[in-house]
């Protein structure tokens, strides 16, 4: 009588075979969900909120002091962007910045004026700016827009 010893296991091609079909599985989920893109369309997302609830600010401030517009954009250039200063940053005229702390003082318009979601770091600046047209028109807009992004509002 011959007895045959059956080793228990797998062999070297096996696991090979089974480690590339769940390579090639995981790289083509992996491009199906993009997560950079899916990354850039939410932060795209966030700026879009912000740049509206900035510019829906500046508007409820124009309707409670009839139809004007805080004087820090009034003092601005004509279609020259200024990057709008942080809450709670003073002097912002030496950074260049423009002011708009009359929208959250006393928490009236805004609490606080929203941070670009790219520009956490940045010192003084939200990473959002604001330009007033030359019939007094405003825009705010989002500069570090993703994946070729335009977001601005004009009211």
């Amino acid at each position: 009588m011959r007895f045959y010893k059956f080793s228990k296991g797998f062999t070297l091609i096996e696991i090979l075979l089974v480690v590339a079909a769940i390579a090639i599985l995981a790289s083509i989920v992996i491009i199906a969900i993009n997560p950079t893109k899916q990354l850039g369309d939410t932060r795209n997302a966030t700026r879009r909120v912000d740049v509206k609830t900035i510019i829906d600010a500046v508007y409820q401030y124009s309707i409670d002091n009839n139809g004007g517009i805080p004087a820090t954009i009034t003092a601005l250039q004509v279609n020259t962007p200024f990057e709008i200063c942080r809450t709670g940053i003073a002097n912002c005229q030496n950074f260049n910045m423009i002011d708009l702390s009359v929208l959250t003082l006393n928490e009236k318009y805004l609490t606080s004026l929203p941070i670009d979601p790219s520009s956490p770091g940045v010192a003084n600046g939200t990473g959002y700016r604001v330009l007033r047209t030359a019939n007094s028109r405003v825009t705010v807009s989002a500069p570090n827009a993703e994946q070729g992004a335009t977001i601005s509002v004009t009211r």
